[in-house]
């Protein structure tokens, strides 16, 4: 997946302008060492993320690469939407129905016209160093969408026995599914987030400081609620999934809602989860498994 666009850019970990020196920034990375050095005090996390940092931009053709918005060696902004891949395999792949993040990404554009200026052009509206500038607001709708498009890419290897619907519509644009995934072992609701920063579990809840005063569980149960009414079906889990590093555990528990399982996952483990099921959940098979698609696909609307 892409560098979350909520992350702090190198320079910001170095604390230094982007327009600095090199030799500023190679300053600036030294003194950052000693200061969070663990064996002087300093937070282990914040050292690592200095030596990070250094290794994004500490040669010169290192950080034009990373100022001009470079990844890796494909070369590509690393927040432009991703073309279409060629097959790694040939295994067959999930149905799949509707967009992830394309709303996300329109309302992410929408946003950023906003706020440079009507009939102002924007030659790249991914390019890095405008995403950086970006309010907070706005740089968390191109991380959704992102979080959402990597979620999709998980859920479409689940294989024949799933079907999965992104972007669904339960109310207002904003009060989406992100993906509604029907298999043997049920069906499933999801949002994909990223907060840009560490969450953690209470009473039920996501919270953290990035999460601020957001109540993701909430919203996904009044939405998977929504959905249940308008396909009469019944929602078997609902699923929270999360960059790998804003969790503590791969898999926590947030208890149920309604008799659906709640829980908030690691990214890489969302396959797993969704292929294995939850204990205490009845798989579902059959004649039952043929009803529900039928009611999803006679009932569902994208946004």
């Amino acid at each position: 997946m892409p560098e979350s666009p909520l992350n702090s850019s190198p320079y910001e970990v170095l604390g230094v302008a982007a327009s600095a020196s090199q030799e500023e920034l190679r300053r600036a990375f030294r003194k950052a060492l000693r200061e969070t050095h663990p064996d002087t005090g300093g937070d282990p996390a914040r050292f690592t993320a200095v030596q990070l940092a250094w290794e994004r931009v500490g040669t010169v053709e290192d950080r034009a690469a990373y100022d001009a918005g470079r990844s890796g060696t494909e070369g590509h902004p690393v927040y432009t939407a991703n073309p279409t891949a060629p097959r790694q395999d040939t295994r067959p792949r999930a149905r799949s129905y509707g967009h992830p993040g394309g709303w996300r990404r329109e309302r992410y554009l929408e946003q950023l016209r906003e706020w440079v200026g009507r009939g102002v052009d924007i030659d790249d509206p991914y390019d890095p160093a405008l995403v950086r500038s970006a309010p907070r607001e706005i740089r968390r709708t191109l991380a959704d969408a992102l979080a959402e498009e990597a979620t999709a890419r998980i859920l479409g290897g689940l294989g024949i026995g799933f079907t999965i619907w992104h972007d669904v519509a339960t109310g207002h644009p904003e009060d989406k599914l992100d993906h509604v995934v029907l298999g043997p072992t049920g069906l499933w609701a999801l949002l994909s987030e990223d907060f840009g920063g560490p969450v953690r579990v209470r009473r039920g809840e996501l919270i953290g400081e990035a999460v601020g005063h957001e109540r993701p569980v909430h919203d996904l149960a009044a939405r998977a609620k929504a959905l249940s009414r308008q396909a009469r079906v019944k929602v078997t889990g609902l699923v929270v999934v999360l960059p790998d590093d804003s969790l503590d555990e791969p898999i926590a528990s947030l208890g149920s809602v309604r008799g659906a399982a709640v829980v908030a996952v690691r990214r890489s483990v969302l396959g797993t989860l969704l292929r294995g099921g939850i204990a205490g959940a009845a798989p579902i098979g059959g004649n039952e498994l043929f009803d529900v698609r039928t009611r999803l696909a006679s009932s569902i609307r994208f946004v």
